[in-house]
């Protein structure tokens, strides 16, 4: 499980196509500590550190992933945001991601707002269910609040420090990001469904 809180923005640093899938060598600053085996969600994406070095880690993107996900899009010396699975004695300062992307959405507008940022975000029909104001959704692996929400759309403030410390800063109007809903949403219409 992941809450959100982006730890890195990495590079990407080689991208092999295999015929089962793509294997993406991403550069992180923690790259030293993690193990083979490890969960690390790239970009919202849960996905397992396979090898590992001083400075970047390997992992293999399967056909699912590739279809859910921008990471097929993506080129060398792309950034992609970081987070280490939640430890069990962790902080819980975002909200429960499981790194479980359910769509992908393009970014419709991106404004200045006083010292933070508006972005405005494509509502793919399949998720509009799941996304109310005031409510959590993760973008590209950012625990963020949707502030307002119409039938084809949804907006997120962006604070400086999100701004600055993620991928989010380096994306406009027509690029995609991954989306993963609130999962206690998806649990709430079953149990009533």
């Amino acid at each position: 499980m992941f809450t959100g809180i982006v730890e890195a923005a990495g590079e990407i640093v080689s991208i092999d196509t295999e015929p089962d899938g793509t294997r993406l060598t991403i550069g992180a600053p923690f790259a030293a500590g993690l193990t083979e085996g490890q969960s690390i969600a790239v970009d919202g994406a849960c996905l397992t550190v396979e090898d590992h070095t001083g400075e970047a880690f390997e992992v293999f993107l399967a056909s699912e992933t590739l279809d859910r996900t921008t990471l097929g899009e993506r080129t060398v010396g792309d950034g992609v945001n970081l987070e280490r699975a939640m430890p069990a004695e962790g902080r819980f300062d975002g909200h429960m991601v499981q790194g479980h992307v359910d769509g992908t959405a393009a970014i419709h507008d991106v404004s200045r707002v006083g010292e933070d940022w508006s972005y405005e975000f494509a509502l793919p029909a399949d998720l509009a269910t799941y996304v109310v104001e005031k409510g959590s959704i993760t973008v590209d692996g950012i625990s963020l609040t949707v502030a307002d929400r119409t039938d084809e759309t949804f907006g997120v403030a962006i604070i400086p420090t999100t701004y600055e410390e993620t991928t989010l800063s380096e994306k406009g109007p027509g690029d995609r990001v991954n989306l993963e809903v609130d999962v206690l949403a998806k649990y709430v219409e079953q149990m009533v469904g």
